[in-house]
């Protein structure tokens, strides 16, 4: 015999989700009761099919309440037995009746309401609820703070799975990347592929290279391997390993960049200063350094693409250049041969541009010295002042063809200058509106600064040459640091050691394009041409001229007398450079004199005299004896075996030892 076992039977755990919060978390629903699975089953049943059971019921009841004279044991019996009862869910639909039957008539009552005739249902006035400001602060305040933490918890949970993620990949996610490239450049989506654009178009491009490139998902293998021929490179830092290699090992990239091949490799812009097939200057305008260290197949996508696009903004300069170089109107034309641009700025003096370009830089190297002209170009030293000039013209122009001045159309890339657009208002003529359209091409302000820059190299050597070889008096120059491409500015001090409170002579030179501007302190101004032989006169003309200068104020200070002075002597033989100065001074009782001649050629001669004078004789004419106070015959001072250290210093000693002397 089996015992009887007891089985409890619930309901499984596994419920359906009802709801996902913004942090990830899953909020099950209940599980039903008693009462609502009850319900539940009774939408299942269709009540038609109870009218016939119901019926019959009712007949056999009334059938065994016509029977009252059976015997006490069908009694007993039906005692024993409990009567039938109704049908199980005969309450609910009995319910269900009755609720059918409110319904209809809360629809006669809205019908009689709607027609306004016989009820009117007007809503009782209540009061209205206080409203409490900084309660509803604190609420909002505090719903605020919680989707805060649910928004903050959200981000947590996916940056730490993210992070999971990339520590366990080798390659970078490829959508991260992609949104870096899309920081950088300009990208657009055509059919199923994404196509990159490197141009220059925003900047008044004209050059007929797109520079379009193509931007793909590298394949998992080569990205696992890293060794494909058109996989995504690594950078200079990185290295390439396998996928199985640990978390802090350096990633490959996901993307794949592919660059037309006119547009790889390395190209830079070579600007050379030549007098008599001799290099003054060199330098490369626009050289990658990066793009120079390695090839194409082992840089970055982010290198790769600045090398690109360096490659295409020296072709399309160099584009522009030989097109304004063939269509200028210089007194000498420019010659345009091949990739090379030769300008004349000086007579001897040609400026050389050049075109580099090669698959490295050892090539592009080798094409520049391939050409006769850039043989010597190992030779010339690297300017950085004429390198910084020109990009700084490159980026003036760029940001001009960007920002236009207002008014002009939100829709319109281009427009004239705010002068022209203001030429009907203001009544312009005919003469104006050509000086408006005259603009100064690329390379005509390439050739202004490079001229700028011969002048001001100019200017230089014969500063430091005069300094140098003129030991007295001392002579220093102060170049203005705030100058412009096509101008310069140098001050130039003329003293003499210890005596710089007797005398300093101040000149300003300004360095044009072609020409120099000299500024006295007297306010004079000097034009010259661009040879420097004409500021190196003026230079020994001012250094004469502070002499005869210092010499007046010292002997105002010893107490001597000065009798005269002439900036353009005529005694003596001619100078073949500049002019001879000379002054004549006195001594305090008049019979000593100093005469002082300074030239270019021959530097400083005193001469002195004195009176009575030793070879006056009367005679028959001349029998008075005060002729013989006249200063004598000037005799030279030997002035190398004078002591002193200076002219000044000389001068000083000599007119104590004539007024000691008396």
């Amino acid at each position: 015999m089996v015992s009887s076992i007891s089985i409890s039977v619930e309901a499984p755990n596994e419920n359906q989700i009802q709801e996902i919060t913004y942090d990830g978390q899953e909020i099950y629903q209940a599980p039903l009761t008693l009462s609502e699975s009850l319900a539940k089953t009774a939408q299942r049943i269709d009540f038609n099919k109870t009218n016939t059971s119901a019926s019959d019921t009712d007949d056999f009841n009334d059938e065994s309440v016509g029977d009252d004279g059976e015997n006490d044991n069908k009694q007993n019996s039906k005692e024993s037995f409990p009567q039938n009862p109704l049908l199980p869910f005969d309450s609910i639909r009995t319910k269900l009746k009755n609720a059918y039957t409110e319904i209809s008539v809360l629809h006669d009552v809205l019908a009689v309401v709607r027609e306004k005739r016989y009820m009117v249902l007007d809503p009782i006035p209540q009061e209205p609820p206080e409203v409490k400001a900084m309660a509803q602060v604190y609420a909002r305040k505090k719903a605020l703070e919680g989707a805060t933490n649910v928004l903050l918890t959200a981000a947590e949970r996916l940056k730490n799975s993210r992070n999971d993620v990339a520590a366990n990949r080798s390659t970078s996610e490829f959508h991260v990347e992609l949104l870096r490239l899309r920081q950088n450049w300009r990208l657009k989506k055509v059919s199923n592929s994404i196509i990159g654009d490197l141009s220059y178009r925003t900047a008044g491009s004209k050059f007929a290279q797109a520079g379009i490139f193509e931007v793909t998902k590298a394949d998992d293998d080569e990205s696992a391997v890293g060794i494909s021929k058109s996989s995504s490179p690594l950078s200079s830092s990185q290295a390439t390993v396998p996928s199985s290699s640990s978390s802090s090992s350096p990633k490959t990239s996901s993307l794949r960049v592919s660059i037309p091949t006119e547009l790889q490799g390395v190209a830079y812009i070579k600007v050379l200063c030549q007098k008599d097939q001799e290099d003054l200057c060199n330098f490369n305008l626009n050289l990658s350094a990066a793009s120079a260290k390695k090839a194409d197949s082992d840089m970055h996508w982010q290198q790769k693409l600045e090398a690109a696009q360096n490659v295409l903004f020296c072709k399309e300069l160099f584009n522009q250049l030989a097109r304004e170089a063939i269509h200028s109107h210089a007194s000498i034309p420019h010659l345009v041969v091949g990739n090379q641009i030769t300008a004349s700025i000086f007579p001897n003096i040609h400026l050389v541009i050049a075109l580099c370009h090669g698959l490295s830089a050892s090539d592009s190297k080798k094409s520049s010295t391939s050409s006769p002209s850039t043989a010597s170009t190992h030779s010339a030293e690297h300017d950085h002042v004429l390198e910084h000039s020109l990009h700084q013209l490159l980026r003036e122009i760029h940001h001009k063809n960007t920002h236009h001045s207002f008014p002009h159309p939100s829709s319109g890339q281009f427009w004239p200058s705010k002068r022209r657009c203001l030429a009907g208002p203001s009544a312009a003529d005919r003469h104006e509106l050509l000086e408006m359209t005259k603009n100064q091409t690329i390379l005509d302000q390439i050739i202004k600064q490079t001229q700028h820059y011969i002048m001001r190299r100019r200017a230089a050597f014969v500063l430091d040459s005069i300094a140098k070889d003129v030991k007295d008096p001392i002579i220093v120059s102060h170049w203005n640091a705030l100058s412009t491409p096509t101008l310069a500015c140098v001050k130039i001090n003329i003293w003499t050691d210890g005596y710089d409170t007797v005398c300093r002579t101040s000149l300003a030179i300004y360095v044009y394009e072609k020409s120099f501007k000299c500024v006295c302190r007297d306010g004079r101004v000097m034009h010259m041409s661009y040879e420097p032989q004409e500021l190196r006169n003026l230079l020994l003309c001012q250094i004469n001229q502070h002499q005869i200068l210092a010499v007046q104020n010292l002997a105002k200070c010893m107490g001597w007398q000065f009798l005269a002075n002439s900036s353009h002597l005529g005694l003596g033989p001619v100078e073949p450079l500049g002019n001879a100065k000379s002054c004549l001074l006195a001594s305090p009782t008049g019979d000593r004199m100093i005469a002082v001649r300074c030239d270019p050629q021959n530097g400083v001669q005193v001469s002195t005299s004195h009176s009575p004078r030793t070879d006056f004789y009367p005679g028959q004419v001349v029998r008075e004896r005060k002729w013989e106070h006249q200063c004598g015959p000037f005799k030279e001072v030997q002035w190398d075996k004078m002591e002193g250290k200076n002219f000044l210093n000389k001068m000083e000693l000599l007119m104590s030892s004539l007024t000691c002397s008396l």
